[in-house]
């Protein structure tokens, strides 16, 4: 084996232990507390096994929400201190599986995680505004996103007033014959994008301005500021006109 793919196979190696140590512990303080309060319950003075049983059963609620705060929190301080993001316009080469490019995968792995485990009771809250803001998106006041499926959040630039409708794909990232690419993607003020839509690596979208569900803007389009657009790959359309 060459001296290269040694260091390739360490680098990923080290890359896949470090995360998985990292979700583990991450994961482990998210769950202690409630699992601490289950402890203390279950020495409840409580003889009816029915009145027991409804008091654990009405604790599950709030102890997934007090779970779910501190997965928010403890994941995006975790990629926060290791330095862990999704590079800006770069161009990383899967085979050469350099540190930047595993640093990006643990930045998504930390990010899938949130997003299988409570992205998709949370979405559409406040709490998920804010997760994405912690873990490096860039948004203004009122932002609403009820999509549990943008990616590299630290490229993602959002006015105030911006809605992000149910599976909106939108992330700062491609793969094109084995390489990432990576852009910053920048909704201005007021912008909609509506259900299903996906959003290109690259794109802006002035203020004011709506995209139809389940279009398609391609890579680094600029739309225009007070405008209606729609369809695969979207078009300006007419106020009212519909797209076939």
């Amino acid at each position: 084996m060459s001296g290269d793919r040694i260091r390739k196979v360490c680098r990923v190696a080290w890359a896949l232990a470090t995360i998985s140590i990292i979700e583990t512990v991450v994961l482990g303080l998210a769950l202690l507390p409630p699992a601490l309060f289950w402890q203390w319950a279950l020495r409840w003075p409580v003889h009816d096994n029915t009145v027991r049983t409804t008091l654990l059963a009405m604790s599950l609620v709030p102890a997934y929400l007090v779970f779910a705060v501190l997965l928010l929190a403890l994941s995006a301080l975790t990629v926060r201190l290791f330095g862990w993001r999704t590079p800006l316009h770069a161009e990383l080469r899967l085979a050469d599986l350099e540190w930047p490019l595993l640093d990006w995968a643990r930045y998504g792995m930390s990010t899938h995680v949130v997003r299988v485990l409570v992205g998709t009771l949370l979405r559409a809250t406040p709490l998920w505004t804010l997760y994405h803001r912690l873990n490096g998106a860039r948004l203004g006041r009122r932002v609403y996103v009820n999509s549990y499926q943008l990616a590299d959040h630290n490229l993602l630039e959002f006015g105030d007033d911006v809605v992000i409708g149910a599976d909106v794909h939108l992330s700062g990232h491609v793969v094109e014959s084995g390489i990432v690419k990576t852009a910053p993607v920048r909704l201005e003020s007021g912008v909609t994008i509506g259900v299903g839509s996906v959003i290109g690596i690259g794109v802006v979208v002035e203020q004011d301005t709506q995209v139809g569900a389940l279009s398609v803007v391609p890579k680094h389009r600029h739309l225009e500021a007070h405008a209606v657009y729609g369809g695969v790959p979207v078009r300006r359309l007419d106020r009212g006109e519909r797209v076939d």
